[in-house]
């Protein structure tokens, strides 16, 4: 009886280390990832309107068809990025997401208090290299620190009506995503 225990114990140990190890490395191994399926039609630093998602033929999964997407494939290797995103009627939301596919911040509508959503996207290091003066006006604007170089900063813009879909377009379409000047170039 205790022999069956403990063959019984070591097969769950065993077990529960491989699933372990698998559900760690599969997300490392993944080819067809987010990042992956956007790079072919988003280029660097632009944001790119994405279509609307169709059973069986989503760019990006779990794509919600009441929901307006554009994305920005942003590359912090030479300077920070400026990302700006007019709210639409019904609801806007910003997401940041790392190369992996790691959310590591996100901002609404709501929480913007504005009618457009703008803030500057840095690496750690961009950040420590701001001027003294630069901090100070810094209090007035959002800064978000990318864990990464590169990412995917996802927009969303609802539309409540199939009717309105145009409307939560319109928004996203004047969304800009872009390298700031530096400081020299003002």
């Amino acid at each position: 009886m205790i022999r069956w225990l403990l063959w019984l114990l070591a097969g769950t140990l065993l077990g529960g280390i491989v699933h372990l190890v698998a559900v760690l490395i599969l997300p490392r191994t993944a080819t067809q990832d987010a990042f992956s399926r956007i790079t072919p039609v988003a280029p660097i630093n632009t944001v790119t309107p994405l279509p609307q998602p169709k059973p069986q033929n989503e760019l990006m999964p779990f794509m919600d068809p009441a929901f307006a997407s554009a994305v920005c494939r942003y590359d912090l290797e030479n300077g920070p990025i400026k990302l700006t995103v007019p709210i639409s009627p019904a609801y806007t939301s910003v997401s940041f997401y790392t190369r992996r596919g790691v959310a590591y911040y996100a901002i609404n509508d709501r929480s913007a208090g504005r009618r457009l959503i703008e803030l500057q996207l840095m690496t750690a290091a961009q950040r420590a290299d701001l001027s003294e003066d630069e901090d100070v006006t810094a209090a007035d604007r959002l800064i978000v620190e990318s864990p990464s170089n590169t990412g995917l900063i996802v927009m969303r813009a609802l539309a409540p009506e199939p009717g309105l879909m145009s409307v939560a377009q319109a928004a996203l379409g004047r969304a800009t995503c872009k390298m700031e000047a530096s400081a020299t170039d003002r």
